[in-house]
C-alpha cells in the first residue's frame, strides 16, 4: 500500500532513541524527509546518519531543547526546505512515582517538559498546515491515559491533559484537512521500558527479569512490542490513507488494556 508519504516534510520530537527514533526511521523509509531532534547531539547525529545510509527519505539532525519551540521550528523548516507537514509530538517520560510521593514542585517542572512543548509546537506548525489543507499531528502518549499504570502517576496525569487538548483541537481543524491523533504505546521494547522495569524491580525488591516476566504475563500477545511494529502504526496515522481518522486514541499494546 502506498501511504502517500514520499516527499512529505516531518518533524519528530525527541527522536534520538526509542519510539521517536523508530518513527523517524519508518517515515524516512517511506520517503519522507525527516528532522530528528533531541538535546543529545551525538546520538542524534548517529541516528540521522544511520537513516541516510539506507537511502529513501533524507534525515537531518537538529540538537535543541524542546522548550525553545520557536527556534526549533524555524530551524526545522529551513532544513526541510518548506513548512512542516507532519508533526510527531513525542516528549520524554517523567520519573516513576506514586500519587502520594510526588513533590508539589515536580508537577510544574514535568508539565513544562512534557506538555507545554507539544502545545507550542502545534501552534507553530498549524497555520501552514491549514493553509495547505493538509497536515498530520500525532502525539505519542501512553496507554496509561486509558488504564493508569502503577508507579507512573505523573505520566498518567500529564499525558491525560494532552488528550483533552488534542480532542478539542481535532474538531477545530478537521475541515482544513488536518488530523490530530494520539498513539498509545503499551510495553514496547525500548531503553525507557527497561529503565521502568528496573525502577519497579527496585521498589518491589525483585529482579528486573522477574518484573519483566510478570509484565509479559499480563499482555495477551505474550511479549513486549517491537519498536518497528509501533512505528508502522504511526506511519499509517500520519499518512494520506488516514485522512478520515482524527480525534482518536490508537493503542499499540498487544491487547494489554482490557477495557472496551
Amino acid at each position: 500500500m502506498d501511504l502517500g508519504l514520499k516527499g512529505r516534510r516531518a518533524l519528530v520530537m525527541s527522536s534520538s532513541r526509542g519510539l521517536g527514533r523508530g518513527i523517524a526511521e519508518a517515515l524516512a523509509a517511506e520517503g519522507s524527509d525527516v528532522v530528528l531532534t533531541a538535546r543529545s547531539g551525538d546520538k542524534l547525529e548517529a541516528a540521522a546518519a544511520a537513516i541516510n545510509a539506507r537511502g529513501a527519505g533524507r534525515a537531518t539532525a537538529i540538537a535543541a531543547d524542546l522548550k525553545d519551540s520557536a527556534a526549533l521550528h524555524d530551524k526545522a523548516v529551513a532544513a526541510l526546505g518548506g513548512p512542516i507537514e507532519i508533526l510527531v509530538a513525542n516528549t520524554g517520560g517523567p520519573p516513576p512515582g506514586t500519587a502520594l510521593g510526588v513533590a508539589p514542585d515536580a508537577w510544574t517542572a514535568q508539565f513544562d517538559a512534557m506538555v507545554v512543548p507539544v502545545f507550542r509546537m502545534a501552534s507553530l506548525v498549524l497555520p501552514a498546515m491549514r493553509e495547505a489543507r493538509f497536515g498530520r499531528l500525532l502525539v505519542v502518549a501512553s496507554s496509561g491515559i486509558v488504564q493508569p499504570i502503577p508507579n507512573l502517576v505523573m505520566s498518567n496525569a500529564l499525558r491525560s491533559s494532552i488528550l483533552g487538548w488534542a480532542k478539542t483541537l481535532a474538531s477545530e481543524v478537521a475541515a482544513d484537512g488536518v488530523t490530530v491523533n494520539l498513539i498509545l504505546p503499551g510495553r514496547i521494547e525500548t531503553d525507557r521500558t527497561r529503565e521502568l522495569d528496573a525502577a519497579n524491580a527496585a521498589k518491589a525488591g525483585k529482579t528486573e527479569a522477574e518484573v519483566a516476566a510478570a509484565a509479559r504475563a499480563t499482555i495477551p500477545v505474550g511479549r513486549y512490542g517491537r519498536v518497528e511494529e509501533f512505528a508502522s502504526v504511526a506511519c499509517f496515522l500520519v499518512s494520506e490513507r488516514a485522512s478520515y481518522l482524527t480525534g482518536e486514541m490508537i493503542k499499540v499494546d498487544g491487547g494489554a488494556v482490557r477495557a472496551i
